[in-house]
């Protein structure tokens, strides 16, 4: 079993993450630089033996272990074009 964990915006991550998550998360981080997310934590959980990151405000960030590779949906990512 695998526990997930939370720690704030621009903390050390959790040592199990894949570095393409944790450049993923750093990323994420540069975008809201210019934005107060001293109150904003990240929270990890386990799926499937696979690291999901979610930020408060609701940006997440997906593993593919076949690939290698992190995907960012962002809360004002929609498939709508409305």
């Amino acid at each position: 079993m695998q526990l997930g964990t939370r720690w704030s915006v621009g903390d050390d991550t959790p040592p199990r993450i894949p570095s393409v998550v944790v450049a993923a998360i750093r990323a994420v981080e540069a975008e809201y630089a210019d934005r107060d997310t001293s109150a904003w934590r990240w929270t990890l959980t386990w799926l499937e033996g696979k690291p999901v990151v979610e930020l408060d405000e609701g940006t997440v960030i997906w593993y593919n272990s076949v690939e290698d590779t992190a995907t960012t949906t962002h809360p004002d990512d929609s498939d709508d074009d409305d």
